[in-house]
């Protein structure tokens, strides 16, 4: 079902951290699963720990009364989880602030690509309680085959790769321990050999279900334009009704400025341990940095971002999606 293809090229070489040390390239070998995917959809670069855990992960058994939150890494995922957690609970603040998030929303495969992680997270995942939440950044590919048949409602977020490479950037040297050169990084965006890539390809997999019922695309800059607009969408998409004012509640609610001082939602504990972990424990580093569309142009140089738009109107070539809705 799936080949695993060591890459050894100094580029992935450079990339190698505490939190994934070496990697591969996961393909899918049969597509007829999944009649949505093209030949541009079959592979993901991730920790060779991943692949222990490959047909697991295709397996998994799929509930429809299932939430998954699908996002590339740093696409606004924990903002996503809570808006979707507590629309999907009638706005149960009270569980939302007294359990973390990350019980409430569980990241599915974590424990199938931290290298110093030892837990079972697809085995504890499939053990929840249901209606379960769960978060993924695999690509369409990767992701459980009943998907596809069981249908559960899938929730989509994706951003413009500029925003997402600084945002990135700094997660992997934070949070999974990368001590490796800036340039190195986002020449590895560029190749699209970093963990979770081919970055585009991941977006536009999903952005051609976007029409199926149990399917709500969202992006990072919609939410952040125009976050009343997309809560109705989401209160529709869930067939809830809230009034103006439980919307207003939950709009301040999801604000950044509360979203980083909530213990329930800031992820502290899980970046102390993170950090612990892969040799940056008692420096800062806060998971929730600015959250704004357009910080690129504060921290990439002129001819990055002018290498990033070139590989963006390359992917995007023959598409109808735009990064800029």
């Amino acid at each position: 079902m799936f080949s695993f293809k060591p890459l050894n090229c100094e580029l992935v070489k450079s990339l190698s951290c505490p939190g994934a040390p070496t990697f591969i390239e996961v393909k899918l070998e049969d597509l007829s699963e999944n009649p949505r995917l093209d030949s541009e959809s079959k592979t993901c670069i991730l920790p060779e720990k991943y692949q222990h855990f490959a047909d697991k992960v295709r397996n998994f058994e799929v509930f429809d009364d299932d939430v998954w939150i699908v996002t590339f890494p740093k696409c606004g995922t924990t903002w996503t989880q809570e808006m979707v957690w507590l629309m999907d609970h009638d706005l149960d603040y009270h569980t939302a602030k007294q359990i973390n998030l990350n019980r409430r929303s569980a990241y599915f495969e974590i424990g199938a690509i931290a290298n110093n992680l030892s837990v079972d997270s697809i085995s504890n995942t499939a053990n929840l309680p249901r209606p379960r939440h769960i978060k993924s950044h695999l690509p369409m590919a990767l992701l459980p085959k009943q998907l596809w048949t069981v249908k559960p409602r899938i929730v989509y977020v994706s951003r413009n790769p500029k925003d997402v490479a600084v945002s990135y950037m700094h997660h992997y040297q934070m949070i999974m321990g990368y001590r490796g050169t800036e340039k190195n990084f986002l020449e590895g965006l560029l190749a699209d050999k970093v963990m979770y890539c081919p970055q585009v390809q991941h977006v536009l997999d999903f952005w051609r279900i976007r029409d199926q019922q149990n399917v709500l695309f969202l992006t990072y800059e919609q939410m952040k334009r125009d976050l009343v607009g997309v809560l109705s969408r989401v209160s529709q998409f869930f067939r809830k009704c809230f009034s103006e004012e439980q919307l207003t509640e939950l709009f301040h609610h999801l604000s950044f400025d509360e979203m980083k001082k909530n213990p329930a939602t800031n992820n502290v504990e899980m970046v102390a341990a993170a950090m612990q972990m892969n040799g940056r424990g008692g420096e800062k580093f806060e998971f929730m940095r600015k959250g704004q569309v357009g910080d690129y142009k504060n921290e990439l140089s002129v001819d990055y971002i002018e290498r990033f738009e070139e590989y963006i109107r390359q992917k995007l070539e023959g598409n109808d999606f735009d990064f800029s809705h």
